[in-house]
């Protein structure tokens, strides 16, 4: 390949990475893999000159893009769940305390108020049912919503243990 058509396609690559980035930038965790996939796709197609090499690396690169933006999503989620058990379980029943999430990174993060209703023992150990909020914003007149959840306590301390009726607020990612 010469000199200037080399440069040419460097700069089309610029130009679609740039395109997808902020495409990206601007709708979101869902399609990321999306719009990673039809870059991997496009550049390896303007690469190869085979559109069917570039189509089956675009599907292979959305799905993992995919897949590791769940991994990553459940494993923050899982962090909220673990903050506000570890709070039902220093609370009593009837007392309110507030729980907070912060990542290093400004994404699912969460802050909210934990109620423990009521102390239960089963055959496998102590459990609390508690209602926990979830504000909207840092505003304290902003919105919340409330969720009933179960925490039990294990030898590594106190665990999430309900999947029903947290899936309206994290999904099938518990």
């Amino acid at each position: 390949m010469n000199v200037r058509l080399e440069g040419f396609v460097a700069l089309r690559l610029g130009v679609i990475a740039a395109c997808a980035a902020a495409c990206v930038s601007m709708s979101g965790c869902a399609s990321v893999g999306a719009a990673t996939g039809a870059l991997a796709g496009v550049a390896t197609g303007a690469v190869t000159t085979n559109p069917a090499i570039g189509i089956g690396v675009g599907i292979a690169v959305q799905a993992a893009t995919d897949e590791a933006v769940k991994r990553v999503t459940k494993s923050l989620h899982g962090d909220q769940q673990m903050a506000i058990a570890v709070t039902a379980g220093m609370s009593d029943v009837g007392e309110t305390r507030p729980w907070k999430v912060k990542h290093t990174l400004p994404i699912e993060n969460g802050h909210g108020e934990v109620r423990v209703l009521r102390e239960f023992d089963n055959a496998l150990a102590s459990c609390k049912e508690f209602a926990f909020s979830v504000a909207d914003s840092d505003d304290p007149a902003s919105h919340a919503d409330w969720f009933l959840a179960t925490a039990c306590k294990q030898t590594e301390g106190w665990k999430w243990a309900s999947a029903e009726p947290a899936v309206e607020r994290w999904g099938n990612l518990q």
